[in-house]
């Protein structure tokens, strides 16, 4: 009998536990500020990449105060090797300087007041809130979106549209590790191209059509 997408959540709940245990982010940082300036600069790129950049990003300005007191060249030339480096350097300093001004230096713990500052929009304001402020919210990256789709929790075709179907499925308490869950699933073994379902935990209640 086909399973249904909330009895598969127990069964991932279970497998995929057992697969990444005590799971995080693989961003590098040590306050809410450092978190949010990282995932700001993960859109196009990696975890790795965004880690090295961050190694001496923070340690020239590890908050908002002291980053805010930057100018813009020093940003740019700090994080020059990250794709869309002008772009980014820009929101990194905006950022810091609204930061400022309006909150004290403090990242909000609100999607609202996230998602008002320059480069931040409903993923980057979800991966905060839900890794600095353990709010139960459930960032959907291109991973996210794929693995969910594949094996069956969803049926969907734009990520805002995986949030609100998985969030629907998924218990409130496990909101939160899921999503590093299926992160890391994606990331490391249900990749885009070539997907290791040979070696994949979950295959057995998988619907990808493709599986090997």
């Amino acid at each position: 009998m086909k399973q249904t997408p909330e009895e598969k959540i127990v069964f991932l709940n279970e497998l995929l536990g057992a697969a990444y245990p005590n799971p995080k982010s693989e961003l590098n940082y040590e306050s809410p500020f450092q978190l949010l300036i990282a995932t700001i600069m993960a859109a196009q790129a990696t975890d790795r990449q965004v880690n090295v950049i961050t190694r001496e990003l923070f340690r020239c300005a590890p908050d908002a105060e002291t980053m805010s007191r930057m100018e813009l060249d020093e940003v740019r030339s700090l994080v020059r090797s990250i794709n869309y480096c002008n772009n980014k350097a820009k929101n990194i300093l905006a950022v810091s300087r609204i930061l400022v001004e309006r909150w004290q230096g403090v990242v909000p713990g609100t999607r609202e007041g996230l998602e008002s500052l320059p480069g931040v929009g409903r993923k980057t304001a979800n991966v905060v809130l839900s890794n600095a402020f353990d709010q139960p919210v459930m960032p959907v990256d291109t991973h996210v979106h794929r693995v969910s789709n594949r094996i069956g929790l969803v049926h969907t075709e734009k990520p805002e549209e995986t949030e609100a179907g998985l969030m629907t499925i998924i218990p409130e308490a496990w909101v939160i590790p899921f999503h590093h869950y299926l992160l890391l699933h994606g990331r490391y073994t249900c990749k885009a191209k070539k997907p290791d379902c040979a070696h994949c935990t979950v295959s057995g209640i998988c619907d990808y059509p493709a599986k090997n």
